[in-house]
């Protein structure tokens, strides 16, 4: 069974698991606002958006309206100063709906952005939050160094990063930083960006430490797996625990999440398919990837000019380039026989 989770000193508790809101972008407003009405009859509380989603807000604004204090709404806002803030906030508020948000995040940040800093970001957090437009101060982070700098900061009550059975030591020694210092930890990527496959196995991992994941969701059979453990064991075993390992075992090393924050590409690539090619056809098989359109969008990894801007961009400080290659050429083996999937 689910268990409840306190993020840090807000107060907020909800069920540990909890809805994130990115992929409602890509199915149509009866869809999202039927997936959004399933998850919270079924148990869901916290509901994870941003403002660059284009219309995942306004999805939940639909979905939630004439019953907003029944939920919990957390945003984000990529702004890079304190009037670009004010005014996504003012976007964010008139598409979910609402006069407040419950934790309004900085989103994707590649710094820990603090009073007095110039950019005048925080200063319009702590002025909304006392007009009571929000309720929380929140950030969401990509790399590690800038996470521990957020937590040791203590300006900020929730933290939202990357989390899942992938984790490193000092992954998991940031999760418990966060609950030392009061803060609530939100874990995006429980699935590693599509390469986790086992449901149980993911919800078994979270269960052990004290963080909310927002499961990616745009499909029915995807809710499903999530709201069966309001009524069915989640609990770590033996025999998970040895799955855990044994994925770990094969999965660790440098690999794409697919986030997408390196596009675009100056060719044209689909970097975030691309490059994790060789892992979701072995742990996702489909002939959808054999296809021809797929063949023509790796052999777009030739024309790859090593302008490096792709790798500036990613919030895993991956080599993009070499890490294409690597994946057409597997791919290539693939698709000439040598190489059984």
């Amino acid at each position: 069974m689910v268990q409840s989770i306190t993020l840090g000193k807000t107060g907020i508790t909800v069920p540990q698991n909890a809805f994130g809101a990115l992929p409602i972008q890509r199915v149509d407003t009866e869809t999202a606002v039927h997936l959004l009405r399933r998850a919270y009859e079924g148990g869901m509380r916290f509901f994870d958006t941003a403002h660059a989603y284009t219309d995942s807000e306004t999805k939940l604004g639909i979905a939630f309206e004439g019953m907003r204090e029944k939920v919990y709404i957390s945003t984000k806002t990529q702004a890079k100063n304190g009037d670009d803030l004010r005014r996504e906030l003012r976007a964010s508020l008139t598409a979910l709906r609402t006069d407040y948000i419950d934790i309004y995040q900085l989103h994707c940040v590649p710094q820990c952005y603090r009073p007095g800093d110039g950019t005048g970001l925080y200063e319009a957090l702590t002025e909304a939050k006392e007009q009571g437009v929000i309720r929380h101060i929140g950030i969401t982070a990509h790399k590690i160094g800038v996470a521990e700098e957020i937590v040791e900061s203590g300006l900020y009550e929730t933290l939202q990063f990357p989390f899942s059975y992938l984790a490193s030591d000092r992954d998991i020694a940031l999760v418990k930083a966060t609950a030392a210092a009061g803060m609530g930890f939100i874990a995006m990527k429980g699935l590693s960006g599509g390469l986790l496959t086992n449901a149980d196995a993911c919800m078994a991992f979270m269960s052990q430490y004290p963080a909310l994941p927002i499961w990616g969701i745009q499909m029915e059979t995807e809710l499903d797996d999530w709201l069966s453990y309001f009524t069915k064991d989640c609990s770590m075993t033996e025999e998970m625990r040895a799955f855990i390992e044994k994925d770990r075992a094969e999965l660790l090393g440098e690999f794409c999440r697919g986030c997408g924050y390196c596009s675009p590409c100056t060719v044209g690539i689909v970097i975030n398919q691309c490059a994790r090619m060789s892992q979701m056809i072995r742990r996702a098989p489909s002939q959808a990837w054999l296809s021809d359109y797929w063949k023509a969008e790796m052999a777009r990894i030739a024309d790859c000019v090593d302008c490096g801007q792709c790798k500036t961009r990613c919030p895993y400080e991956l080599d993009i380039p070499n890490l294409l290659r690597k994946n057409l050429e597997d791919y290539n083996e693939i698709l000439a026989g040598r190489v059984k999937v």
